[in-house]
């Protein structure tokens, strides 16, 4: 993994002592059921980009990105950059937040991002008007990264369903993640709000990894057809 340059804000010290001393992690239930997510998915490299998800093989060993469902939300000829969308924590955003007003009173999870910057703060918001300032990543969803806009959307009071907020990211640079989907330790499905802003994130990988199963068995009854 490598660090990226600061084009993000990040949360004080105490807030990650914070975060290390409450924030526990979901772990990851195996009997879910999946949802309704998008089936397509791929392991052809040429589909890398952003707003497509990554969803952990069954194989990956690295306990930082095993069964993660991981968006990526920055894609080019320098760097990568995800944000796992399973790792909820039991930390609310306005012990995250806490010089914003507007969080005072927010008691939605914070998300575990990745294991790189952990004081790095990010947001994802499903909206159906052009938010200034945020990158458009797919569809209706953008990705928060500055404090100006983290207080502008904060003070619009957006629901918790479409509205996450993540501590630290996944990152790579651009040749060493298609060298890990060549080895077969990603799948590639495309950007889907369903999976983002998953109402069972606990059980999204589960979800997802099903889609893969499936599809292989789509596929090997074609042949034999």
């Amino acid at each position: 993994m490598i660090p990226l340059r600061k084009f993000y804000f990040v949360v004080t010290l105490a807030t990650v002592v914070v975060f290390a001393a409450v924030g526990t992690v979901h772990p990851v239930k195996a009997d879910a059921q999946p949802g309704s997510l998008l089936s397509v998915q791929s392991k052809d490299i040429r589909s890398l980009g952003v707003g497509k998800l990554l969803v952990a093989s069954r194989d990956l060993g690295d306990p930082s990105f095993a069964q993660t469902v991981i968006l990526l939300v920055r894609y080019d000829s320098q760097s990568v950059l995800g944000l796992v969308l399973n790792k909820r924590t039991d930390l609310p955003v306005s012990r995250v937040l806490k010089g914003f007003k507007a969080a005072t009173k927010r008691s939605d999870p914070v998300y575990l991002g990745g294991p790189v910057d952990t004081p790095a703060v990010f947001a994802l918001y499903q909206s159906s008007s052009r938010i200034a300032g945020a990158d458009h990543i797919f569809d209706k969803v953008y990705l928060i990264m500055s404090k100006p806009v983290f207080e502008q959307t904060l003070s619009a009071q957006p629901d918790s369903s479409v509205f996450h907020v993540y501590l630290g990211y996944a990152g790579w640079n651009r040749d060493q993640l298609q060298k890990e989907v060549e080895l077969g330790m990603w799948f590639i499905f495309p950007g889907d709000a369903n999976a983002v802003f998953n109402s069972a994130p606990d059980s999204l990988w589960q979800q997802m990894i099903r889609r893969t199963t499936l599809n292989f068995a789509d596929n090997a009854s074609e042949l034999w057809n």
